[in-house]
């Protein structure tokens, strides 16, 4: 006979559903979350039902926010003429940790995959195009990931944005094509950011 416990196979069920956790992981978690006092499960469970519920995207930017704004749309200080577009709310803390982007951002919230049924109506352009319309904008980064999905996003924006008179700019290549910017390190992004290149 199996051992299993249909609560215990659900909760594990639950953690393999995250993207990059496997099975055995998975597993992990899920006795983790079993060890836990009653007190802390009910505070791990809180934890992930007000994050769910309040957490909300950025007016302005489509970032993850708590608020109608993000703090970053909040600052004063940031250059709103300068915006840095990108794949995932991820992508922003990682460009974050570099303290090269003066400016804001825009966060798509995927890229154009036709093989995935992800057309530009599908992720945040029309919002971004929004944002332009009032002549502060001067650049727009295109910090899409190195991907070939990445790679179209950014070439048709660009091509959305050349009529306007911003000039756009794509990261350099430090960051490797396939990889993901939330992985990459500090340097390497800041070395990708300052060698962009218009597209």
């Amino acid at each position: 006979m199996a051992y299993n416990l249909a609560p215990l196979q659900n909760l594990i069920d639950q953690f393999e559903r995250m993207q990059g956790v496997g099975h055995k992981s998975a597993q992990r978690m899920a006795f983790y979350v079993l060890g836990l006092s009653d007190e802390d499960a009910k505070a791990f469970a809180c934890a992930i039902t007000d994050a769910h519920t309040k957490i909300k995207q950025c007016k302005i930017c489509c970032n993850l926010a708590d608020d109608d704004l993000c703090s970053i749309c909040k600052n004063e200080k940031r250059d709103k003429s300068e915006i840095c577009v990108v794949e995932d709310p991820r992508d922003v803390a990682a460009i974050e940790r570099t303290h090269v982007i003066k400016g804001t951002y825009h966060v798509l919230h995927g890229a154009i995959s036709p093989m995935d049924n992800i057309g530009p109506d599908q992720i945040r352009i029309k919002e971004l195009i929004a944002r332009l319309s009032d002549g502060e904008v001067k650049e727009v980064i295109m910090a899409t990931n190195p991907t070939v999905e990445g790679e179209a996003t950014a070439m048709y924006i660009s091509r959305l944005l050349k009529p306007m008179g911003i000039t756009v700019s794509r990261l350099a290549y430090g960051v490797p094509v396939g990889g993901d910017l939330e992985y990459a390190d500090e340097v390497t992004l800041s070395r990708a950011i300052e060698g962009r290149s218009l597209i």
